[in-house]
C-alpha cells in the first residue's frame, strides 16, 4: 500500500525538517526523489547519500523557488532528464514572525516570494509535464496558522492561507486532467525552528495542543506519502491537518 514505484517525485526545501522526512519517505516506498535546496547543499548531499545507501534512487537540485525564471528551467530541465514528473511537494517555506506593525516590508516581500510565489512557479513548471501525461500529484505544505492565524504571525499565516486558496483553485482547474492538488497543513512539528521555543513559551504550547505533544517530521511526512499515492486518487482539492487537534 502507498507504493510509488517508478514515479518521479521532486521536493522542494528537501534538504531539512519536513522536507526531508518527506524525502526519505518517498524513496523508501519506490520514488526516484529530486531533493531542492536553496543554500544547504552539504545538508541535501546528506539527505541524497542516506537514501541511496539505503537502496533508494534519489538526486540533488539546487534553486531558490523565490526566483520565478530559476525554478521553472530546473524543474523543466530535471523533467526532461527523467522523462517525468508524478510528483510535486512543494514544500520550501520561511517563517518571519512579528507584529504586524513591526514587520519590515522586505520581510513580506520575502516571505510571500518564498512561501506563495515559490509554490506558483513550482506547480507551474510541474504541470507542464503532468499535463502531458495526463496524470500526477500536487502536494503543498500549508500550515495550521493559515486557517486559525496567530499572533505575531501576520505575513506567514497570510501566506499560508494563500496556499490553501491557491490548492483548491488549481485542484479545479486540473481535475479534467486526472491530476489532484492537495494541502498539508502541520500544526507545530518538531523542527529547528519550534525546538527555539521553550521555557513557559514551549509549556503554553503544549497545552494548546489536546494530543499534548509536537509532531515528528516524519508523521507530517507520512500524510504526504498517501497524497502521493494512487491509494488518494480520488481526494483533492482538500487541505489535510496534522496538527495534533490544534484545529479541527
Amino acid at each position: 500500500m502507498f507504493r510509488l514505484d517508478g514515479k518521479v517525485a521532486l521536493v522542494t526545501g528537501g534538504s531539512r525538517g519536513i522536507g526531508r522526512a518527506t524525502a526519505e519517505a518517498l524513496a523508501e516506498q519506490g520514488a526516484t526523489v529530486i531533493v531542492n535546496y536553496a543554500r544547504g547543499e552539504a545538508a541535501a548531499r546528506e539527505v541524497v547519500d542516506g537514501i541511496v545507501a539505503r537502496g533508494g534512487k534519489a538526486e540533488m537540485l539546487g534553486f531558490d523557488v523565490a526566483d520565478a525564471a530559476a525554478t521553472e528551467e530546473a524543474i523543466a530541465s530535471a523533467a526532461k532528464r527523467h522523462g517525468r514528473l508524478d510528483i510535486l511537494v512543494a514544500n520550501a517555506g520561511i517563517a518571519i514572525d512579528g507584529l504586524l506593525l513591526r514587520l519590515k516590508e522586505e520581510d513580506v516581500e520575502r516571505t510571500f516570494a518564498v512561501n506563495v510565489q515559490g509554490a506558483i512557479s513550482s506547480a507551474r513548471a510541474a504541470l507542464r509535464t503532468m499535463m502531458r501525461a495526463k496524470t500526477g500529484r500536487v502536494i503543498f505544505l500549508s500550515s495550521v496558522v493559515g486557517e486559525s492565524g496567530n499572533v505575531g504571525q501576520a505575513a506567514y499565516a497570510a501566506s499560508k492561507a494563500a496556499v490553501i486558496g491557491l490548492t483548491k483553485s488549481l485542484a479545479r482547474e486540473y481535475a479534467s486532467r486526472n491530476i489532484t492538488v492537495n494541502a498539508v497543513a502541520p500544526g507545530y512539528v518538531e523542527t529547528d525552528m519550534t525546538q527555539a521555543i521553550q521555557g513557559e513559551r514551549r509549556e503554553a504550547l503544549l497545552k494548546s495542543i489536546p494530543l499534548g505533544r509536537v509532531a515528528t517530521s516524519r508523521e507530517v511526512a507520512t500524510a504526504i506519502v498517501y497524497l502521493a499515492s494512487d491509494e488518494a486518487s480520488y481526494v483533492t482539492g482538500q487541505v489535510l491537518r496534522v496538527n495534533g487537534g490544534m484545529y479541527m
